[in-house]
């Protein structure tokens, strides 16, 4: 997937108020507020806090002093460009002060949800052609055998759920994350989108990783804002990674009664990326709940939210959902459940070459010697305690361990049979019966 064949469609920039779609008494009102609260007085500056073109903000700040809510201040602005400024008058200040008391948001026009609807299929997560090169490649840093990536690329390429099961400590975090790095390219993200006269923030920088914004110079005549639609970011397509935590309150629309405003749930945030619900199990909510509430998403590309007064509404669904769990599937979902799990992907331990592999290949970055002496008694005296049941882990964990009591007793870097013993004390717990 190189950047020129898998450029996403940019949303098209709106070229009048007509084309915005939005309630014109909501597009004013944000305009006042803006003006208000970020005490703004040229068109230019204006445009950019509202991500409009300049000549649809014009249109708006004309019908604003058509309705003697705004003044033109008969100054002109040298530091501008010579622009005309504008301020509130007395009942333009006073509709502020109403507005922002049924809702404090400003700044950003929102995205009618049905435009933004347009733009998720344009930069859908299933039209990601993906390669075994790009896998691998995003994939290097962990030693994987060749049949697991057979599995995986058509479960990534599809953009369909995933389940990864198998026992903890083998990289199915480290998997998910490479997976979200194959997928390499950037998609647009609305900073807020507008349903039945709300406003829904959808951008957040937590989650989304911005690519540098372009911000116009007005004295250049090469103006940037009429190359796409500024009420949206370019950004890497996102990853949601929620544990233990999650919980079906973090799925439904969060409304802020002081603001006045909602933001969207997680899975919204993750549109056009990637949703990883890592430790499924770990819950609060039994796994079975949680993907219950997960079928109508991921069977027909659309969920289901609900606004403060109890309307619902569809919004988009177009998510590559990655489930990982250390339970086996049967133990935690019903027939049902599973069927709707498109990719079943069990991640085991590696074999023992593969472990040793891994070994050689930690010892050398942590710049640890081997020892031949060290390794014979790791794999004939110590595993066989444990039935030879290797894990992805455990070489980390060893040298780590080995390296903590080399440097507690001055000692260079090295590792042997009694190294090896006081580090695997740590790997595992002796069982005892603890005396309250």
């Amino acid at each position: 997937m190189n950047m020129e064949t898998n450029t996403v469609l940019a949303p098209p920039a709106p070229r009048s108020l007509q084309e915005m779609r939005l309630p014109i008494v909501m597009m004013r009102d944000i305009l006042l507020k803006t003006i208000f609260r970020k005490n703004l007085d040229v068109v230019s500056e204006i445009a950019r806090a509202i991500c409009l073109p300049i000549p649809v903000t014009q249109e708006l700040v004309d019908m604003a002093r058509s309705q003697k809510l705004l003044e033109a201040t008969g100054t002109l602005h040298a530091n501008s460009g010579g622009e005309m400024g504008y301020q509130l008058t007395d009942a333009g200040k006073a509709r502020a002060l109403d507005a922002l008391s049924q809702s404090e948001y400003y700044g950003a026009m929102p995205v009618p949800l049905d435009v933004y609807s347009e733009q998720v299929k344009r930069q859908s997560i299933k039209n990601i052609q993906i390669t075994r090169d790009q896998l691998t490649a995003a994939m290097g840093h962990l030693i994987l055998p060749d049949s697991l990536l057979d599995h995986l690329g058509p479960a990534v390429g599809s953009g369909r759920s995933i389940l990864m099961y198998g026992p903890p400590g083998n990289g199915k975090s480290s998997i998910s994350n490479g997976i979200r790095d194959a997928l390499g390219d950037k998609i647009y993200i609305p900073r807020a989108i507008e349903y039945s006269g709300q406003v829904i923030t959808v951008y957040d920088p937590i989650v989304h990783s911005a690519a540098e914004e372009l911000v116009d110079d007005p004295k250049s005549l090469r103006r940037t804002s009429g190359r796409f639609d500024t009420r949206y970011v370019l950004c890497q397509r996102p990853t949601v990674v929620t544990g233990g935590e999650l919980s079906l309150s973090m799925l439904d629309l969060v409304y802020n009664p002081t603001a006045r405003t909602y933001q969207a749930p997680l899975q919204l945030k993750s549109t056009g990326g990637v949703f990883i619900v890592d430790d499924l199990g770990r819950q609060e909510e039994p796994p079975q709940a949680l993907v219950n509430r997960w079928i109508v998403p991921l069977e027909e590309g659309r969920d289901i939210l609900a606004l403060q007064s109890g309307e619902k509404f569809e919004v988009p669904f177009d998510t590559l959902v990655i489930f990982s769990t250390n339970f086996h599937p049967n133990e935690i979902f019903d027939k049902a459940a599973l069927r709707r799990i498109f990719f079943k992907i069990k991640i085991d331990g590696p074999c023992q070459s593969d472990f040793l592999k891994i070994f050689a290949l930690v010892a050398r970055k942590k710049k640890m010697p081997l020892d031949e002496d060290a390794l014979i008694y790791l794999l004939q005296e110590k595993y066989p305690a444990i039935d030879n049941v290797y894990a992805n882990y455990q070489p980390v964990f060893l040298i780590d361990q080995m390296i903590a009591i080399c440097e507690f007793e001055g000692i260079p870097y090295q590792m042997s049979p009694e190294l090896i013993d006081r580090a695997w004390a740590n790997l595992f717990v002796r069982e005892e019966e603890i005396v309250h």
